[in-house]
């Protein structure tokens, strides 16, 4: 059987792959596999749910409600609220589960479902599975009063932004931010959180209309929030994308400071503080190595995982961390969120800059970002990449020319015929060279 849950989630075309009855039966056994609470009688299991803005969501919803409703769980409409206001929701009301509908920053025709348990923590595999295994079973269907409740939760978005303000110490007053709400599921929630935390926002793509969702705007179309910092002269701009669980920031000169740059500063901030556990942060094995150095000159450790918030997250766990994250902007703050949270990065981002009086600019500085040459070989049998000789010679090769000025990542895809190489070198041009030659090898070697 072909799985259904991808790396976050069941993903696809709403209405064509992700469909209405399909979402209604993964609600069913999602309620049968994290609703069950025998032990404790006369416990009326509760989920919430959430959505981005998505027009697929009404629908999703509806039907994602009606699947929960039917195994005998109460529902509670969170209506549009970022992926981390659903899982903060979860644990606040203490609901059994947590839905959100929402596909991130893919296009708006697709659309996704992701399952939190309790306490609002993300599924892992064993649970996903165990989800999977119950499709298509027969079950009891509770009737009368058994039967699930639905009602709407109002102050979702109040209550999270609250939240979100709580988690710092520092007033944002005289910092002008811009704000990129990708005209997804924070248009209401970010721009809340940090006015109310004392910054002067300006808001944009924040007129949502259940189309225009991550089109030409958010964390993967940064143009637009680029230039708006510059006409605002604003301190700071951020961009979130459309479920809000990461953002990548801009400087007053309109610089892009990415996520590792982002985690870097957060990691001084904490270390500072005495706040970050083991001192230690998480990164995973696409963060440059202007990251790496950086911080572990600075006396920060770095454990570094396979790319994907799931493993930077499961590490944290595993182990205790506090701070981890990607180069994308998926930062996981642990001591506020149990998954990455964009508006929570951009005020304790703006924090930092508020206690240091430094800008933007001067806090990501402490790392130089070395430049990096990532190529896509495509029809090739990714399965031998680990074991060709003659390409492990290669590799070996530019690694001894580069020394420990550079590294190079070879990582098959996880989802396509794909070898991705990654090159990063003191130059762009020794990069890309080395980049180009690795990759006329894992053609030569590796063609189907």
């Amino acid at each position: 059987m072909t799985r259904l849950f991808g790396t976050d989630g069941v993903r696809g075309l709403a209405n064509a792959t992700l469909t209405a009855e399909l979402a209604l039966d993964l609600s069913v056994c999602a309620a049968h596999v994290l609703a069950d609470r025998g032990e404790f009688e006369g416990h009326r299991p509760l989920a919430v749910v959430g959505r981005d803005t998505r027009i697929s969501g009404q629908f999703l919803e509806a039907a994602v409600v009606a699947g929960l409703a039917s195994a005998g769980v109460d529902v509670l409409l969170l209506g549009v609220l970022p992926t981390p206001g659903v899982a903060y929701m979860t644990d606040r009301l203490g609901a059994d589960l947590g839905v959100m509908l929402s596909a991130s920053h893919n296009p708006m025709p697709d659309n996704g479902i992701k399952f939190l348990a309790r306490g609002g923590h993300k599924l892992d595999d064993a649970i996903e599975i165990a989800i999977e295994r119950r499709m298509g079973e027969p079950w009891a269907r509770p009737t009368g009063g058994d039967v699930g409740r639905v009602r709407a939760y109002e102050s979702a978005v109040q209550e999270y932004a609250a939240h979100l303000e709580s988690t710092i110490t520092h007033p944002l007053a005289g910092l002008r931010v811009v704000l990129d709400c990708a005209e997804g599921a924070a248009f209401q929630a970010g721009p809340r959180a940090l006015e109310d935390a004392g910054a002067t926002v300006v808001a944009i793509h924040a007129d949502p209309d259940g189309l225009n969702i991550n089109d030409s705007c958010g964390s993967t179309h940064l143009e637009s929030l680029q230039a708006a910092v510059v006409e605002h002269r604003a301190h700071a701009g951020f961009a979130l994308d459309g479920d809000a669980d990461r953002c990548l920031a801009v400087d007053a000169d309109g610089n892009v400071v990415d996520g590792d740059q982002i985690l870097a500063i957060l990691s001084l901030s904490l270390l500072e503080q005495g706040r970050l556990a083991k001192d230690t942060v998480v990164a995973t094995v696409m963060s440059n190595l202007g990251f790496v150095q950086a911080m572990r000159a600075s006396g920060v450790g770095v454990r570094q995982t396979k790319v994907g918030d799931r493993y930077v997250l499961e590490a944290m766990k595993v182990s205790g961390y506090s701070l981890g994250g990607e180069q994308s902007g998926h930062v996981i703050l642990s001591d506020h969120a149990t998954t990455g949270d964009g508006i929570l990065t951009a005020l304790h981002v703006l924090e930092r800059m508020a206690t240091t009086g430094k800008s933007l600019a001067e806090l990501a500085s402490v790392m130089t970002r070395l430049p990096q040459v990532l190529l896509n070989v495509s029809g090739v049998d990714k399965s031998r990449a680990d074991e060709d000789a003659v390409l492990a010679a290669a590799v070996a090769e530019e690694e001894a020319l580069l020394g420990e000025r550079g590294r190079i990542l070879l990582r098959p895809s996880g989802t396509e015929p794909i070898v991705r190489v990654m090159v990063e070198a003191p130059t762009h041009e020794e990069a890309d060279g080395v980049a180009s030659r690795l990759a006329d090898v894992v053609k030569q070697q590796l063609a189907l």
